[in-house]
């Protein structure tokens, strides 16, 4: 039988998982650049960043139109304030999500690298991520971030009803409240594919595949997270994951 391939971000940290042959696949479907070809054709400057130096060998090799820069977003994006109108993202932000490193902190690197992108943006410009969240603690941990850092905006589900087709894409707007689009392939009522946030905490319900928390599945996937991390684990067992009987 063949083993399931895992999450990307479960598999290595981005710049070491998009090496030169994870880079070129993932051109042949999107990345390295293909979206500032969509802007520059429009007539847009645009800068691109990415932590993984082969993916930016690629778009190199393509011969884009932007400018590029090998950084860290979780580090916070180095540019003055008020330098863009815009911004796209595509599959980046659950890559934060990640601990890949004992310094790591998700909360603390979304919070820096949204706070930054805030920072940079021009006051009714708009930025919008497509991501694949795993679960629903991602998707309130990223948005919480956002609104912290002074975004309002929301979430637009694409196909909300589709195991397949789904897609999520967080669409922020800078010091104005927006009005977000309909998903695609959504019911006639509107919330089914919107879910809006100004400064209220979200609770994401009804996302397939999300372990119970406490679980045998949620705690093996948290210790095989934390050998990733090297960290010292305890064995897995028949006995993880089982409850104990309640004793009087």
């Amino acid at each position: 039988m063949a083993a399931r391939v895992g999450r990307p971000e479960h598999r290595a940290p981005p710049e070491v998982f998009y090496n030169e042959d994870e880079a070129r696949k993932y051109t042949q479907k999107c990345g390295s650049g293909l979206s500032g070809d969509y802007l520059s054709e429009e007539g847009h400057h645009w800068v691109g960043v990415d932590i993984s130096a082969a993916m930016l060998d690629v778009a190199l090799e393509r011969e884009v139109e932007g400018d590029l820069i090998l950084g860290d977003v979780g580090a916070g994006i180095p540019f003055r304030a008020g330098t863009f109108d815009g911004c796209i993202s595509i599959s980046a932000l659950q890559w934060l999500c990640n601990a890949d490193k004992k310094s790591h902190s998700p909360p603390k690197r979304l919070y820096k690298f949204f706070s930054s992108l805030y920072a940079s943006l021009v006051r009714g410009a708009r930025a919008v991520f497509q991501l694949y969240p795993e679960n629903s603690e991602q998707l309130e941990l990223i948005t919480a971030q956002a609104m912290k850092a002074g975004f309002t905006g929301g979430m637009v589900v694409d196909y909300p009803n589709s195991s397949k087709a789904k897609k999520f894409f967080l669409c922020l707007f800078v010091g104005v409240s927006g009005k977000l689009p309909m998903g695609l392939g959504a019911q006639v009522e509107e919330t089914m594919s919107q879910v809006q946030f100004t400064n209220a905490r979200l609770r994401f319900k009804n996302l397939k595949g999300k372990p119970a928390k406490r679980s045998r599945d949620w705690i093996l996937e948290k210790k095989e997270r934390r050998r990733r991390q090297g960290r010292t684990v305890r064995n897995d067992t028949k006995y993880t994951g089982r409850k104990r009987k309640t004793r009087f």
